[in-house]
């Protein structure tokens, strides 16, 4: 079944990025998952490619058009060559919008130029140790010392391009008392006195992806980097989380149709008992079940995208997008996995490398169990 939701301009942009990651990152991926980090110098290069911040205003050094589209082609073909230490994604889909949404003009002009650039990169730092997906019970504090600062203490974990970036968006509470309205958001940057980085998590996927503790030790932060108003911390998270939600969807599906790709050429091409194994009928009705999940997650991928950029994707259709393509990419490596035999279990061979790397993404961006209740609570029950 064809995807219609590109067109021309979007097809030559496919064909750009294709030819950037097959010259630029898929042979040297294999290095930088020894290393457990990709070289900065790899994100100058995607900036001067035009792969960052394509919905940035051009006045901000962007490509100035606001269409999600050109997130999902970036991602996808990244995900084609299980690069999956490459944060991007995480720079384009998930921090650029908090600040198109919610920074000033100065603020926007200040991070944004450097950030398309690939100069600058970027994180978000919600989680906590021992909070998970609960960020009401944060304790990560930012006081106001009533000389336009903040005095900002604590730690954040599983904090994505943690070491590499330059710029973190962090979750704080302003308010330790409150809850959801203590929350608010605070620009942290390189270089400022106190912020320190802790270890880099040792994952059992994803190596090269340099996810990481980070330490805040009395790190002062002037009020100039807190993100629209105190206090509206949530809130905005609320409304930026179905557009990563969606980004990880759509890497989902890209991911499983790369892993279904993969095996499919190898049961045309592994024989037993003197033919392909693909001819046997088990595998025939696997190959069958997956090309047809995979065909349907596609298509409501698509869907989802061309509804947020309408601006008409909500919270639990996102959630349900998230949830629902990434439980079947997990399934997909996992009979992928199968049909390779001894060979899926060796990590020279990419579908053992897609197998653990795809794991992670029932978890992050809110557990599938929160958005079933994210889902539930939607329907009034």
């Amino acid at each position: 079944m064809q995807r219609t939701i590109f067109d021309e301009e979007h097809d030559a942009f496919r064909e750009a990025a294709a030819r950037f990651v097959a010259d630029e990152i898929a042979p040297y991926h294999d290095q930088w998952e020894q290393d457990g980090h990709v070289p900065r110098a790899l994100w100058a290069k995607a900036g001067r490619q035009g792969l960052l911040c394509t919905d940035v205003p051009g006045e901000y050094g962007g490509g100035g058009v606001p269409d999600f589209r050109y997130n999902a082609i970036v991602s996808e073909e990244l995900v084609k060559v299980g690069a999956s230490g490459v944060g991007f994604a995480l720079h384009n889909d998930v921090v650029v919008p908090y600040l198109l949404a919610y920074a000033d003009a100065a603020q926007k002009q200040r991070w944004l130029p450097s950030m398309a650039a690939g100069e600058t990169i970027t994180a978000i730092a919600m989680t906590e140790p021992g909070t998970g997906s609960d960020l009401a019970a944060m304790s990560t504090t930012a006081l106001d010392q009533g000389d336009g600062t903040y005095l900002l203490n604590g730690t954040k974990t599983f904090v994505t391009n943690g070491l590499l970036a330059d710029l973190v968006v962090v979750c704080v509470k302003t308010d330790p008392q409150a809850r959801h309205e203590g929350i608010s958001l605070l620009v942290v940057e390189r270089g400022m006195e106190g912020f320190g980085r802790g270890r880099k998590l040792d994952k059992i996927g994803m190596h090269a992806q340099d996810t990481a503790e980070l330490v805040f030790d009395d790190v002062v932060v002037p009020r100039e980097n807190l993100l629209g108003e105190e206090g509206q911390g949530f809130v905005q998270l609320m409304e930026n989380l179905p557009q990563e939600r969606l980004s990880i969807a759509v890497g989902a599906m890209a991911g499983a149709r790369a892993a279904f790709d993969l095996t499919l050429d190898y049961c045309r091409q592994r024989e037993a008992f003197g033919r392909p194994i693909g001819s046997f009928q088990n595998s025939r009705f696997q190959l069958a079940e997956m090309h047809t999940k995979i065909t349907i997650g596609e298509q409501f991928a698509d869907r989802c995208i061309s509804a947020h950029n309408a601006g008409e994707l909500t919270v639990d259709e996102a959630a349900m997008a998230k949830y629902w393509l990434t439980d079947v990419l997990g399934e997909v490596v996992d009979t992928c996995v199968q049909l390779h035999g001894g060979y899926g279990y060796m990590r020279e061979y990419p579908i053992a490398r897609a197998f653990v790397d795809a794991r992670v993404q029932r978890i992050y961006g809110g557990t599938n169990e929160i958005m079933k209740e994210i889902i539930g609570r939607s329907l009034g029950v």
